[in-house]
């Protein structure tokens, strides 16, 4: 099949007209409305004379605009790059002209930043503004004229062959934009939701349309809350999964995340499913769930099925906590910009699992630096390699795509650089980017494997860990930590880390802080971290 995202909606609204598709607030839009209005926004894309290689930049809040533009740009060819709304002038400059942007779309309250950079873009000839009251920008349109003056697109024949964006900050350096094809993003999306609802994977467009009907006519499609941002691949790729089986995605309203406006929301609209990014947004959602408890007014969650992470690692501990408040299952997905389906780990009620232990992907391997297979048990460290439906490499970085995306004993293979063990039970334990491993003394530490031993210790709320400079070791591992309010925890208790690592492996300094920076996805900001722990003083370092 040569599979096009835009061509299985179309088969999904035919299907389930009248099911919703996207809800924010008290704005519900059915599937028939979903198709007609990104099907008139896709016409007011071809009336600027758009190209199939024609890129189109988002650079929005979570909202329905974001999903409907992304299927308005799919149905016209085009071809759509994310854009992070924390970005200001430098930063929103380097990925626009990166990505070769001619058409913006933007919220109003981000207008002072597309002002300020738009003399810099030569190729940006077009912009469109999601209204969120904010004065017009200066030859800008709005969102919701184009869709009201312009009649739907017709449909037409598309390609597997199209290509969709996905920029990743990574850890290090500048963004960069990983290049999918319909087909192959498709594919990995769709190998993991069909048989989780019980169902084959369709072989044809036809059979998606039928398949989604079904789902819907048994109850099963789902309700999706993406609580992290739409601008970043967990979001928007696990919205896709289940709008491509015929259920429905629901946005929160607010800008920061607000975890009792996530409850009252997975209360009014029935919820089922809800995608978030580790720690950062799980240990607030029970603080939330035990705040509304104490007040007498404990949250109906009796809808939620799922809560599922991809990301960062998701402490056992947090999940437990979760799953004590409310018995839902959390899924711990393992993936990156540069693939998906590296592996997963499945958490219940009483069985919250380890952490950063998963199951490998069926099309999962960890490969030596030789390329061969780590032997289960042996204590081998390799580094995570996915093939099959993998990305075409990453958009005008022809050196990056060769290093990350290889060859190895004539089988293509993804490769971001995470770096793991396989157990003798053939799991594997995740150790971490090896580009913000730590060399101290001759030996190399990842460090998410010390940031969850830390996050462990009683009473440390966050903790991001960083190599620091040292005459002796060349590095030395520092722990950049936040603490519970009125926690005593000491300096000391930080750097025995509960004795659950190897003594090399814990931290030989700590610099605490009122608050751990994340990105608005829960990752970790090593440049940040990194600052602060040089240029911070330790206590008792």
């Amino acid at each position: 099949m040569d599979w096009n995202i835009a061509t299985v909606w179309e088969a999904v609204a035919d299907a389930v007209p009248d099911e919703l598709a996207l809800v924010q607030g008290d704005r519900r839009i059915t599937w028939r409305e979903f198709d007609d209005r990104a099907a008139r926004f896709a016409s007011a894309l071809q009336a600027l004379d758009v190209e199939p290689d024609t890129k189109v930049a988002l650079y929005l809040y979570n909202c329905n605009e974001y999903i409907e533009a992304t299927f308005a740009i799919l149905k016209v060819r085009t071809v759509s790059a994310n854009v992070n709304y924390r970005y200001l002038e430098d930063e929103l400059t380097y990925l626009l002209d990166n990505a070769d942007a001619e058409v913006l779309i933007f919220h109003g309250s981000l207008g002072p930043q597309v002002d300020a950079v738009r003399d810099q873009l030569p190729k940006l000839r077009a912009l469109v503004q999601v209204d969120d009251g904010s004065p017009l920008v200066d030859g800008a349109v709005f969102y919701e004229d184009a869709v009201a003056h312009h009649e739907p697109m017709a449909r037409i024949e598309r390609s597997g062959d199209d290509r969709w964006f996905l920029y990743t900050g990574g850890t290090t350096g500048m963004p960069k934009g990983v290049m999918w094809r319909n087909e192959d993003l498709f594919g990995a999306l769709a190998a993991i939701v069909y048989p989780i609802l019980g169902l084959a994977v369709p072989g044809s467009v036809e059979e998606a349309g039928a398949l989604a009907a079904q789902a819907n006519a048994d109850g099963r499609p789902g309700i999706i809350m993406p609580a992290s941002p739409l601008m970043h691949g967990t979001g928007l790729m696990t919205a896709m999964q289940v709008l491509f089986v015929g259920g429905e995605a629901v946005m929160l309203d607010s800008r920061k995340f607000d975890a009792h406006e996530l409850w009252r929301t997975v209360e009014r609209e029935r919820v089922t499913h809800i995608s978030i990014v580790g720690d950062a947004f799980a240990k607030p959602m029970i603080e939330a769930l035990d705040e509304a408890s104490a007040a007498g007014k404990p949250y109906d969650l009796s809808s939620l099925l799922v809560v599922v992470s991809s990301g960062v690692m998701w402490s056992a501990e947090t999940k437990a906590e979760l799953m004590k408040r409310y018995p839902v299952m959390c899924i711990d997905t393992l993936g990156s910009s540069e693939g998906v389906g590296f592996g997963s780990s499945i958490s219940e009620p009483g069985h919250a699992g380890a952490t950063a232990a998963f199951s490998i992907g069926e099309q999962a391997r960890v490969l030596t630096d030789d390329g061969r297979e780590v032997t289960p048990g042996s204590g081998e460290v390799g580094v995570l390699a996915l093939k099959g439906f993998i990305p075409l490499g990453y958009y005008k970085d022809p050196d990056k795509t060769t290093s990350t995306f290889r060859v190895v004993n004539g089988v293509r293979y993804s490769i971001p650089g995470d770096w793991a063990t396989v157990e003798a039970d053939h799991t594997i334990t995740l150790l971490g980017r090896g580009s913000v491993s730590i060399n101290t003394g001759g030996e190399k530490i990842y460090p998410e494997e010390v940031e969850e031993a830390v996050k462990a210790v009683p009473g440390v709320r966050d903790s991001v860990v960083v190599g620091t400079p040292d005459e002796r070791f060349g590095e030395v591992v520092t722990a950049v930590v936040s603490l519970e309010p009125g926690s005593s925890v000491t300096d000391e208790e930080v750097k025995e880390a509960g004795g659950t690592i190897a003594r090399f492996k814990r931290p030989r300094r700590v610099v605490v802080v009122d608050e751990v920076v994340r990105g608005p996805n829960g990752k970790a900001d090593y440049a940040w971290a990194k600052r602060i722990a040089t240029e911070g003083v330790t206590r008792g370092g």
